[in-house]
């Protein structure tokens, strides 16, 4: 089908000013543009679709959710993305994953993952990367969807989440299957250095394991070990470690957490990062547009805690003497690791999800509040015995960040929009799964005015497709794929809030994914199915 998109303002994705032209749609690509102020004439056979006084933009692209399992599982997968203009989407963020996948640790990281993804058919079995694409290729696709390599999942699948270092033929093994990956296409590598297993692996393991994935020039983008009281020494660690592997990196949801950090942590952090950079070496972050991050339970169990694996773990939960290790470990610091108690306080904390029927009611409260309604004057007590009775399947949301600091981190001009929208199961999840995009326009653009809507355009769509590589979108150019927004900006809202959260999008005329118009006021269409991100 060829399409005529007439009379609108086009906000091309580069950052330059908009401008007033006609866009020609034909086998799914940009055929050709008619020029500033120029139309094409009626001689040319096409639907004609009138952009008059609205906003064509290229489609957004999410570097970062947590969409694995919805991308496969879920029937209306597509409904929350479209709404707000999301064409292009990436999953396997923060080193988490279902593949590759073993018998031996099949579940426990089913169970890890699920606060993240959701929940997996018990018979799922996904051996690698390329076995997750081919699933993916079964299924009409309403956007575009690719996937990293995540590094903690390469690790759980061999290892478990115990704390023991890789051998040498399970440091080969890890290296044949991340080689394995990139050369079928994947699309980058992904770490979460703050979670298990990773958060015990040192430096020198990650680097000996990351110099596979060098010769392939694809991207690392990483969850640092730290993001609060060590986030200064996380940046510089995941520098180094780049810098020795010789990989391109994005710090993940670069942010300072807990309130003493504020105004201060977040600036030493852009300078170590600019300092690489004035020296060449290739470094961008991202962001989300909100002070409030999203995580699972687990998160907040100190190293020292956590046994071997998840299930000792659990069963420690329930004992007095494993309540009172956690309590103790809960008040105080620990070097390299951050202490979100501490750093933020249980208030700050709110639960956002969980699995079992009996827990739902605590779905929306801070942790102090969850723990006086359950009849604990200690809410690690309370933690404990949630964490046993979910076996660590708790979705929780930070209110950790400061307003200025995520201002800083979007103002800098290698950082880049994304939602890092978890999937996990919830009645209760971040607004940011269904609202990051237009979040960010009418906030930064329409209220604060910190954006033109040239800039902010260009930090969802130019910039995350340069830096996946993906050289024939996130641009509104000739022969470019026709992924394409159609709006009103001022009209363009999110509607989702931390108290009551699932809630769509409203103010998209039209998405083009692949020259096919994918959504018109407010309903997704079907009758095509969207390529798949490949390298």
């Amino acid at each position: 089908m060829r399409y005529i998109i007439e009379n609108g303002q086009i906000c091309d994705g580069s950052g330059e000013k908009a401008y007033k032209s006609d866009i020609l749609i034909e086998e799914g690509r940009i055929k050709a543009l008619s020029g500033k102020d120029r139309k094409f004439g009626q001689e040319i056979e096409a639907v004609r679709i009138d952009a008059g006084g609205k906003t064509v933009t290229p489609g957004f692209i999410d570097t970062h959710r947590h969409c694995d399992l919805a991308a496969l599982y879920d029937e209306d997968f597509g409904n929350l993305e479209l709404a707000q203009g999301l064409t292009s989407i990436v999953g396997g963020n923060c080193g988490l994953g279902i593949f590759p996948c073993t018998p031996e640790h099949k579940d426990e990281v089913a169970g890890f993952v699920e606060p993240c993804l959701g929940v997996a058919p018990k018979d799922m079995w996904v051996a690698n990367y390329k076995a997750y694409m081919e699933l993916l290729a079964q299924r009409p696709m309403p956007l575009h969807v690719g996937c990293y390599q995540g590094v903690g999942a390469l690790k759980a699948a061999i290892k478990g989440y115990g704390k023991k270092p890789f051998t040498a033929g399970e440091m080969e093994l890890a290296k044949a299957w991340l080689k394995e990956a990139l050369e079928a296409g994947c699309i980058g590598v992904s770490s979460g250095i703050m979670y298990q297993p990773e958060c015990y692996s040192s430096r020198e393991e990650m680097v000996e394991l990351l110099k596979a994935a060098a010769p392939y020039g694809r991207l690392l983008t990483c969850h640092i070990r730290g993001e609060g009281d060590n986030l200064v020494s996380s940046v510089a660690e995941i520098i180094r470690i780049c810098r020795e592997a010789g990989l391109p990196l994005n710090i993940s949801h670069f942010k300072a957490t807990g309130i003493r950090n504020w105004g201060k942590k977040i600036h030493q952090a852009i300078e170590l990062i600019e300092e690489a950079r004035a020296k060449g070496q290739d470094v961008t972050v991202d962001f989300y547009p909100y002070c409030g991050g999203s995580t699972t339970l687990l998160s907040l169990i100190p190293p020292d805690v956590m046994e071997e694996d998840l299930s000792r773990t659990f069963r420690k939960m329930e004992t007095a003497q494993g309540r009172e290790a956690l309590k103790d470990s809960l008040y105080r610091e620990h070097p390299g690791w951050d202490n979100m108690v501490t750093a933020i306080g249980w208030e700050r904390i709110k639960i956002s999800s969980v699995t079992k029927e009996n827990n739902r009611r605590l779905v929306g409260l801070d942790f102090a509040s969850a723990a006086r309604m359950e009849g604990f004057e200690e809410p690690a007590y309370f933690m404990a015995r949630l964490l046993a009775q979910e076996e660590g399947k708790v979705g929780i949301i930070l209110l950790s960040m400061d307003r200025e600091d995520v201002d800083t981190v979007a103002k800098l001009p290698y950082s880049m929009l994304i939602s890092d929208g978890l999937y996990g199961v919830s009645d209760c999840p971040h607004p940011r799964l269904y609202g990051s995009f237009p979040h960010f326009i009418q906030e930064y653009v329409i209220q604060r005015k910190i954006f033109s809507l040239e800039e902010a355009v260009r930090k969802m769509t130019a910039m995350p497709a340069a830096r996946l590589g993906l050289k024939d979108r996130g641009l509104i150019r000739e022969g470019f794929k026709a992924d394409l927004n159609i709006f009103t900006p001022e009209e363009l809202k999110d509607h989702a809030v931390y108290e009551d959260s699932k809630k769509l999008c409203t103010g998209l005329s039209w998405v083009f994914v692949d020259g096919h118009p994918a959504w018109k006021d407010g309903q997704k269409l079907t009758g095509y199915s969207a390529e798949l991100l490949r390298k």
